[in-house]
């Protein structure tokens, strides 16, 4: 056995079944002496049979299979299944929050979770499409510092953009950095926002993916005794879409067919009554916003707006301009 290659041996014996095994994935010992030869070790059998008991008393699931005359070894059981291979890189592969980039590294990193043979095959599945990505890199170390912040009590400055129509990033806040304490990030619409607040500004809510050059903070956050009391779930659940707007009271009819989507949208709290024959009225806590005005009109006449006054107004109001922008000439 050469050189310092001895004190690595099991370590090797570890990658390779790791990396070579699986239920329908066996190797003989000749095989696993040939690979061991590869990473420059030469030993004999009865060492390596010592590792393989080392490795199953450290609690590696190793089995072995006589079949005919010859003796075969497999890793059965591992930390991550290969159904859950299969979820964390659908999981990586819809998120619009990650680069297209970053994804393929992500997915490259969560395919060594399981045998290269099962790697090989889910390779062949696997294909980051045309789905609509963030092209903000960075947006993992955003999320990582705004926690960060929030862990040590400090607050954070950023610049924050928009695309103008020659989809350039067009800084927003007349080009200065935005100075703000964080309290929490929620994750909505495939999006991650940042909660935070300022003396100026109240409370707000922005897009991670949306942030530029953010830096921690000597001050300490302020709202302390603001956000004691403040509930991150009901604050985004009010928002629909994270799209700002007063927040009131309103009640919707709808058709009985339709009670999923109720419940989709806007959980299952909320309240439901029954409002004549095949409907009932839900009433929904929601920030008013054209957003959330157009959501119930891409319903048609399955969900209608029939309170408070000033909210039917203003979706009545919307109904007439959208009326007089596409009408005939």
């Amino acid at each position: 056995m050469a050189g310092q290659s001895s004190k690595l041996k099991i370590l090797y014996l570890m990658k390779i079944f790791m990396e070579l095994t699986d239920e329908e994935h066996y190797i003989t010992m000749s095989d696993i002496m040939y690979e061991l030869e590869n990473y420059d070790i030469e030993c004999e059998r009865k060492s390596i049979y010592r590792d393989i008991d080392a490795l199953i008393e450290y609690g590696l699931d190793i089995e072995k299979v006589q079949k005919d005359k010859t003796c075969y070894y497999y890793l059965s059981t591992r930390e991550f299944e290969l159904a859950e291979v299969k979820l964390l890189v659908d999981a990586v592969q819809s998120e619009r929050f990650i680069t297209q980039r970053k994804s393929n590294a992500l997915i490259k990193k969560i395919m060594g979770l399981t045998s290269s043979e099962n790697a090989s095959a889910l390779q062949r599945q696997v294909y980051v499409n045309n789905r609509i990505k963030t092209d903000n890199e960075s947006v993992l170390y955003l999320t990582d510092t705004i926690y960060n912040a929030i862990s040590s009590n400090k607050q954070i400055s950023f610049k924050y953009f928009r695309y103008d129509v020659e989809k350039k990033k067009e800084i927003r806040n007349n080009g200065e950095p935005y100075v703000v304490s964080p309290w929490a990030v929620s994750f909505v619409e495939d999006n991650y926002y940042l909660v935070a607040y300022s003396n100026e500004l109240g409370i707000r809510h922005f897009r991670v993916d949306k942030m530029l050059n953010c830096n921690i903070l000597d001050a300490s956050r302020e709202g302390k005794e603001i956000f004691a009391k403040f509930d991150v779930a009901d604050y985004t659940r009010k928002r629909f879409k994270m799209f700002d707007g007063v927040v009131r009271s309103v009640s919707l009819k709808c058709k009985n067919s339709f009670a999923n989507v109720i419940v989709d949208t806007f959980g299952k709290d909320t309240m439901m009554v029954p409002d004549g024959d095949g409907y009932f009225t839900a009433h929904v806590d929601v920030a008013i916003s054209h957003q959330f005005i157009g959501w119930v009109f891409s319903m048609d006449d399955n969900i209608v707006i029939t309170g408070p006054e000033e909210v039917v107004n203003e979706a009545a109001a919307m109904v007439k301009a959208l009326g007089k922008l596409y009408k005939k000439k």
